[in-house]
């Protein structure tokens, strides 16, 4: 199950309560980043329940693509501000590398880099 740490989840509300639409949460993987698979986190609209599940929790809906379900069983998200800004952060106990953005991880331990250290900061 992924937990929302309380940081991450008065974010999601804020962002939320901005909207006239978008009820629902989505949280996707991608292929890409700096390494295999960059983490994508929406509002949206819609729900296809043949190939997504959705999860209530206390004060919004998050769907999840059940192809990426197995790579994001016990995710936990936090939310954090630093000296650059706010992000929302993703600690993945399946992820085997964890890039320094944060927003990418590798589920093979000798999985390559597609971006020079560097420019991790950019591919979030």
């Amino acid at each position: 199950m992924i937990q929302f740490r309380p940081n991450a989840e008065k974010e999601l509300l804020r962002l939320l309560s901005k909207q006239q639409t978008h009820p629902l949460v989505r949280l996707n993987i991608v292929s890409g980043g700096c390494l295999e698979w960059t983490y994508q986190l929406t509002l949206a609209d819609t729900f296809n329940p043949q190939e997504e599940t959705a999860y209530q929790f206390a004060s919004f809906t998050l769907v999840l693509p059940n192809a990426a379900i197995p790579h994001l069983q016990d995710l936990t998200i936090d939310y954090a501000e630093d000296l650059m800004g706010g992000g929302f952060r993703f600690l993945n106990p399946n992820a085997q590398q964890t890039c320094g953005c944060g927003n990418s991880f590798a589920l093979s331990a000798g999985a390559a880099p597609n971006l020079p250290p560097d420019d991790c900061a950019q591919s979030g």
